[in-house]
């Protein structure tokens, strides 16, 4: 079931959250996204094989697929564009990634039909026209990935921001906002200390960040952040966080 978080009837942003449930509970829970502005569409980490079918279907209600302008891609993890090559022959869109990660997708491909349908992002981002408006592809390197990047629609005022954010949690609760922040840290600290790559770039990210106007937050797992002062409590709490290479000592690396 999509979860509409914006919608002023000619720009539309919807959130799948149910996608992959308890049948496939030795994966990942994972949220896929739809932004589509004035009969222009755009899926946000749409997933691999696991949600492929189930998003396809979903998103007929609301957007076609034949339509669809763009795959936006975070970065090349198989539960961001592992189905890449299906929306390839479902659709004639194109795969927006880092320009670090352009050679691997084919991996995830036939390597037939996708001449000019894998576009570079340049490390310093780029606004993406869609319909009316454009989306911005935010730096967010080293944010788990060397080349990573997040999607801000500056109509929805909602920042779509992959693994930065990201809450552990079970998929019966992952369509549901935040709405106790300090209760729900420890459901991304571990995460976060493991998979972000140090202090430094977050509080890099942060001040670029803050230059946004945010009305939501919305990781690539998990629970999303609503309203300014929800987004802010995130922001200042990635902002003072030691993680990654600040918590790395000889122990880490042990001979077996």
């Amino acid at each position: 079931m999509a979860v509409e978080l914006f919608n002023n009837g000619k720009h539309i942003c919807l959130a799948f959250y149910d996608l992959v449930d308890e049948e496939h509970d030795h994966a990942v829970q994972c949220n896929q996204f739809l932004i589509a502005d004035h009969g222009h569409g755009a899926l946000v980490d749409p997933g691999g094989n696991l949600t492929y079918n189930s998003l396809l279907m979903a998103m007929q209600r609301y957007f076609p697929s034949k339509e669809l302008q763009y795959f936006l891609a975070s970065h090349a993890d198989p539960d961001i564009i592992a189905s890449v090559n299906k929306w390839f022959v479902a659709s004639p869109c194109k795969v927006m990634i880092s320009q670090l990660w352009t050679r691997f997708v084919p991996h995830f491909t036939t390597g037939r039909d996708i001449e000019g349908r894998i576009v570079g992002i340049p490390d310093q981002g780029m606004n993406i026209p869609l319909g009316d408006m454009a989306i911005k592809a935010v730096p967010a390197h080293f944010m788990h990935s060397e080349g990573n990047f997040q999607y801000y629609d500056p109509v929805a005022k909602i920042l779509f921001s992959g693994d930065l954010g990201v809450s552990l949690v079970d998929h019966t609760v992952a369509a549901e906002p935040v709405t106790d922040f300090a209760a729900h840290i420890p459901k991304m600290e571990g995460f976060h200390r493991r998979y972000m790559i140090s202090g430094k770039i977050m509080r890099y990210w942060a001040n670029m960040i803050r230059g946004l106007d945010i009305d939501m937050i919305v990781p690539q797992h998990g629970q999303r952040f609503i309203g300014k002062d929800m987004c802010n409590k995130l922001i200042d709490w990635i902002e003072g966080l030691e993680c990654g290479i600040d918590l790395v000592t000889q122990d880490t690396y042990r001979l077996p």
